[in-house]
This record gives structure tokens, sequence and C-alpha cells, in this order.
């Protein structure tokens, strides 16, 4: 086994040697009773190593040092340092010049293989360097300088004990301390320690001692100080981060206030156009209001006693036709005045013997008798008179007669036309009559100088005013559209109670509007209070009419037309029924439904929620309906008999109320008048129980409607609740339903089958 340690590399050697017995190890203050003191080892070197680490020193250094006065009793010569022994006391030294080897216990000098599995007991109390080279404790400068050697040993890769037992190192080097300057500490310090306790110690040896080498030390400072330097570089780039959004944050509100800046500019420029688009069509309808003033009428002041009235007055247009008709007129009657005098000068047909003549009745007549003189005379002019006739033949009579009839044909053309005239006249004159009431009620109105309500919604112009309320065509300036906003006025000298009820009741029409959301629909916007007396609510905007000015119109419109129209208002009663709660509209009239082009083949919207009632499990029973609160409100013409009954309890209603009023809607788009009161007042109505009345619907000749159409009027007019339809029926009535093509024949078994079924159902519903 010493062998394997010579036959090691020098320098291996070197460090394994300075590594128990110390090198370079500094001066300190010398003990003169322990200056032999040394490690205590387990075992024998070899006589061949006789050198000593500084022996070595020295021989690098070519430097001979003279024998100090303390050499020791063998004639050695020892260097003038101080070995790593002249820093711990042992217990088993006994003197200066006793040595370490021989103090220790039998036990622990058997073997070295015994000696590295069980070192020997230690206090410790100094540094203490485990054979892998860490150090538990550190020691100062001043009384060793191991920590350099320390540096050096741990600077080789560590052997562990294993591979030193092969090698037969054999070699465990503990430091243990010992009191100096007491030699009989020797003794008693191998005696406290057995062979029982080497376990113990070793168990202690493995926890107090650490397995971190230089290399791993280092690489922990270097992934720490990595690290760290991550950190503080991702800490850097955060911080430029921060500063880039800060400054971009900078940038864009600056961004963000100049386009701030530049929308009120656009909007400031918007309204300032709209203003002055609405300041110019404004005049244009005035001037043009003036010019059809004179050619279509105006209204005058007329007094009848105490109190002045307001009476039309046609202009000139009107006057022009009322001439043209009074003169074809009177040349109608000129002809029909020449024709019955070309009747009597009609000559006698052919094989038809002639009419006795005056001459020959005269002549019979002196035959006969005497006449008086003045007979004779009379008789002699009428004579003269018809001679002048007597000469018509009969080809005269016929031509005469053709001419005659000719000009019968073109007056009466001329007077078809005068009165189409008329009649577009008349449709000019309602839109003049109107625009001239609207005109009116725009000056007089607070709102004429285009406010902006809510520093949202500016006013534009008036399109209409009704009882308590003024509706005005406004442009959004938030969502940049076109909006009709509804101006409800309450009157000043109401009572508070009166107030409050009215405004409950807006109230209640715009949570009920502002929930719903159907194509069919006009959409509810916005609400807000402009003062105690006012509030707005903002609608949707459509550019046409409604249906009830496009009747007075056009009088009446096709079937198609009006059918399509009542498809539109059932797909949205169907929508009021299937949302929850249902809703009632009770008010549906062709005054609520807007044509949204302004004709008849286009959209409609419903409008108008102010009278609606909803269907809650409260008030409303899928028997009897719900009572009837508001009796005695809403358009009479278009409300069903059930609304008019007046009893102990209020009437029960139900959605069959809407069935009734799409009834006389199709009836009056198709025939141009109202089912029932036509021409009557809501209070004639009311006085005359018409609609109570009103048991079967009668159909006028012309114009010619087909029997499917008549068939579902008759369906949603029946007198009887009970035997109306309701609207999730009218929905799925067959007459609204798509119309199946003709090209199935009706001589086939199906199609007859289905002409019975329909015919019997007509007849059925007709009865």
């Amino acid at each position: 086994m010493m062998e394997e340690l010579h036959s090691l590399d020098p320098r291996r050697q070197e460090l394994l040697e300075a590594r128990f017995t110390g090198v370079g190890v500094s001066k300190g203050p010398l003990n003169s009773e322990s200056s032999n003191q040394s490690l205590c080892s387990v075992g024998s070197l070899s006589d061949k190593e006789v050198e000593t680490p500084e022996k070595k020193q020295n021989d690098q250094r070519n430097r001979k040092r003279k024998a100090e006065p303390y050499e020791t009793s063998q004639g050695k010569g020892t260097p003038r340092g101080h070995k790593i022994s002249d820093y711990f006391e042992f217990a088993g030294g006994s003197g200066p010049g006793t040595s370490p080897g021989r103090s220790v216990p039998p036990v622990a000098r058997s073997s070295p293989q015994h000696s590295l599995s069980n070192p020997l007991p230690r206090r410790v109390e100094q540094p203490l360097y485990g054979l892998d080279g860490s150090a538990t404790k550190e020691v100062s400068e001043e009384q060793s300088a191991l920590p350099t050697l320390m540096s050096v040993m741990l600077a080789k890769p560590r052997l562990d004990t294993e591979q030193l037992a092969q090698r037969g190192a054999g070699l465990c080097f503990t430091f243990v301390s010992a009191q100096q300057n007491s030699p009989s500490s020797t003794g008693s310090g191998n005696t406290e320690h057995s062979c029982s306790s080497q376990k113990q110690i070793s168990i202690q040896h493995r926890q107090t001692q650490s397995d971190l080498t230089i290399e791993k030390i280092s690489a922990l400072e270097n992934s720490k100080n990595s690290d760290l330097e991550k950190k503080e570089g991702r800490i850097d780039d955060l911080l430029r981060a921060n500063c880039d959004l800060r400054r971009q944050i900078d940038e864009q509100q600056k961004m963000l206030e100049k386009y701030k800046e530049r929308l009120n500019r656009c909007v400031t420029m918007s309204k300032k156009l709209l203003i002055e688009k609405s300041k110019q069509e404004k005049m244009a309808c005035r001037d043009k209001s003036m010019q059809d003033r004179l050619r279509l009428g105006h209204f005058t002041t007329v007094r009848h006693g105490a109190s002045f009235t307001e009476q039309w007055t046609d202009g000139y247009a009107f006057q022009n036709l009322i001439k043209q008709q009074e003169r074809i007129n009177s040349q109608r009657e000129e002809i029909e005045r020449q024709r019955k005098m070309l009747a009597k000068r009609k000559p006698p047909a052919m094989g038809q013997a002639p009419p006795a003549t005056n001459e020959q009745k005269q002549r019979k007549s002196k035959t006969n008798g005497a006449e008086n003189e003045t007979h004779i005379m009379i008789s002699n002019n009428l004579l003269k008179f018809l001679s002048l006739f007597s000469r018509l033949t009969l080809a005269e009579y016929h031509e005469q007669e053709e001419i005659f009839k000719l000009r019968l044909g073109h007056l009466k053309k001329e007077e078809a036309e005068i009165q189409a005239e008329l009649e577009r006249l008349e449709r000019v004159r309602n839109l003049h009559i109107r625009e001239l009431k609207r005109i009116h009620n725009e000056d007089n109105s607070q709102f004429k100088d285009h406010p902006t309500l809510n520093d949202r919604y500016l006013l534009l112009h008036l399109l209409g005013r009704g009882g308590f309320s003024e509706v005005y065509k406004a442009f959004d300036l938030t969502e940049q559209r076109y909006v009709a906003v509804k101006i409800h006025q309450l009157n000043k000298n109401w009572r508070d109670e009166k107030k409050e009820n009215y405004h409950k009741h807006a109230c209640r029409e715009y949570r009920i509007h502002k929930e719903l959301d159907h194509p069919r629909i006009v959409k509810l916007y916005d609400y807000f209070s402009l003062d105690t007396d006012s509030f707005c609510t903002v609608l949707e905007y459509c550019e046409g009419n409604d249906l009830d000015f496009y009747l007075k119109q056009h009088k009446l419109m096709s079937e198609k037309e009006a059918r399509s129209i009542i498809m539109q208002i059932v797909n949205a009663l169907k929508y009021l029924n299937e949302i929850k709660p249902p809703i009632i509209h009770y008010d549906l009239k062709p005054g609520n439904i807007l044509l949204v082009n302004g004709t008849a083949c286009g959209e409609i919207k419903i409008t108008d929620f102010g009278l609606s009632k909803i269907m809650d499990d409260d008030s409303y029973n899928s028997v009897d309906g719900m009572e009837l609160t508001s009796q005695g409100a809403g358009t009479y013409w278009y409300l069903p008999p059930e609304c008019f009954v007046v009893g102990k309890e209020p009437p029960k209603i139900s959605n069959k109320v809407d069935v009734w009023s799409v009834g006389v809607i199709f009836y009056q788009c198709l025939y141009g008048r109202k089912p029932f009161g036509h021409n009557q007042s809501q209070q004639d109505i009311l006085q005359e129980n018409t609609i109570l009345k009103a048991t079967e619907v009668q159909f006028p000749p012309k114009p010619v409607v087909t029997p499917e159409a008549k068939a579902f009027i008759r369906r949603c007019l029946a007198y009887r609740k009970e035997d109306r339809i309701d609207v999730q029926q009218l929905a799925c009535d067959p007459y609204l339903l798509p119309h199946i093509r003709k090209s199935v024949s009706t001589s086939s078994p199906a199609g007859a089958a289905i002409a019975s079924t329909s015919g019997a159902s007509n007849n059925s519903s007709s009865n």
C-alpha cells in the first residue's frame, strides 16, 4: 500500500502530504511545552519518508537554515516555521518530545482501515477539516494560515474515503483540543474515549461537515450573480418599458384630446350645417305654402256674432276647374236639346206612310166645318216654320246624330279629366292644409329655434302635434342618426295629482315600449325629463307617413297591398303575445301604423303603446281575460263590442281586441270606408251604440274582393268574442299563409278535397 502511495504523481503526493502535515503556516506565539506536538496518526509511514513538507519547501527555495537552539533530542533540525500542530492541543501528547502516535490507544492504532472507518473521538474547539476539504469553522489569520492551504487543497479533485482505503492511505486525521501546559491530560483523554462511541462520533462527523466544494460555491455564486444580473436587467427592461408605456399613454392622451377637440369641432359644424339646412327647408316650405295659398286656398277668419271662426276658401285652381265643369254642363245641356229637336225631324223609314201634315189636317178641317181666322193664321205660321225642316233627309239625320254623339263623348271624357284633376287637387289641398297647420303650430312652439335637448338631440322641425305632445324630427349627435323626439307637455293649470297620473302613464308606456325589439315595431331609444311639466321620449324615425294619411289620399288600395300590410301587423301582434308577459296594444288603428317608405307596398311599423295592456299573471285569466280599467279610451271605430258593455263590473278583454282592429283596418283598406260608423263621430257612436249593434258585417259590391278575403274579415269581426279567433290562430290563418301554387289541378282528388274543405269553411264562417 505504501508503494502505491509513493508511485503517485509527485505533485499529487505533495498535495496529499501537505493536506495532512500543513505547509506555509504562519508564525504564532510559541509554547515551550507543546512545540513538538503533531497530528495524531494511526499506522506508521515508511522509513523512506524522511522528508517533511517543510524540508521540501526549503529545498525548493534552495535555502539552508541553521539549527535552532530548541532542537529535538534526536539531533534533527527543524525548520524555523511552526508546524500546524503548534496551533492545536492534543490529548495524546505528553510533552515536547513525545510522539503523538505513541499516545494513541491500541485500538485506534490497530489498522489503517479501522482508523478510517472509526475515527478517534474528539471535542471540537478548533477548526475541523474533513477529507473532502470542507471546513466547519473559520480560523483567524493570527492563529493559522490554513484557509490558504485549504484553498490549495480544494483546487484538486477530492478523494473519497473508499479510494484512500483501497490505496492504503488508511489515514484519518482529526483535530481534537487538549489543555495546554497539562501533561496528564493525555492519558485521561485517551482513556475517556472507547470503541463503543466510535459510531456516534462518525455520525457527528457526517452531520457537521459540508460536502460543498469551491466549484459548487463558485457555481452557486455565479448562478446567483447571473440571476441577479438577469433580474436587474429585467427590472431595467421593465422600467424602460414602463417609461415607454407612460410616454405612449401621454401621447395617446394628447392624441385623444386632439381627437376630442376635432370631434367637438365636427359636431359643432354638423349642428351648424343641420340648422342651416333646416332653416332653408323651413323657408322653402313657407314659400311653397304661400304660393299654394293662391292656387289651392287658405283659411280666412269669419265673424259670427261675438265669435270668430276659420273658414276655408278655395284657390284659383279649384275655381278654374269648377268653371270648366259648369261649361261642360252647359254644353251637354245644349247638345241634349238639339238632339231632341233632331228626333222630331227624323224622316220616316222605308215602306212606312209619312205622318199626316198640318196642311192635310187643315183641309180636313175645312171640309168638316168652319174655323175662325185666328186659328188659320197660326196654322199658316206653323206651316212656314215646319217647311224649313221638311227638307231633312235620312242621311242628314244620321250625320247630325253622329255629330251629337261625338260631342257628348268628348264632353264626357273632358269631364272625367276634370274630375281626376279635381281629386288630385283635393289630395294636394289636404297636404297643403296639413302643412299650414304644421307651420302654424311650429311658429307657436317654444322649441322652434333649434334647441339641443339633453346635450344630444338637435331639434330640426316639427312633424306633428297632438293633444298634449309635439313630435319633432331631431338629429342624435352621439349616434349620428335621425330620430323622432316626442315632447310631452303638461298643462300648467292641472292639479298635481293629474300631472302625476299623466307622468305615471307616460312612464308605464316607456317601460313597455323600451323592452320591445321587433322589426315591425318602432324602437324606443331614450327617455328624459326637461322640467317638472315636460319630458321627452326618443323614438325611431320613419321617413314616410302613416296609413291613415295614405288612405285619405288614395281612398283605398289593392287587395295584395292590403294583405301585405295585414301580414306585417299580425307578425308584430304575434311577437307581442309571445313575450313574457304578453301585451295587448288596444289602440291599433291606421294612424298608429307607419309606412316606412310612404307607400302601401313597403314595410310598416307599429307605434303608440300608450293604451297597451300587460297580461301579467295577477290580472290576466286565460279563460275570461283581464278587466278593462280604461273603458272609454281608445278609438271607437276600431274597438270590439265587448269594450262598450256597461255593467256592474268592468268588461273582460283579451288579445282578441287587436284581432277585431285588424279586421276593421283590412276592411277600410279594401273598400275605402269603415265597416261600422263610417260617417259618425265618436260621440255619436257612443250615444247610438253603433258598435254594440254591429252584429254582422256587410260588403259593398264594388270594388271586387275575393271570397277568401271576405271570409278572413268575417273571422276577425265575429260579434261574440268566444267565436272570434285569437292572435295565435290569426297568425296561422290560411289566408295569410303563402299561397299554394296552382300547378295542382282542382280536378284531382286531392285538389277537390282541398276545394271542398275551403268551401265548407267559408260557408260556415259566413253562416
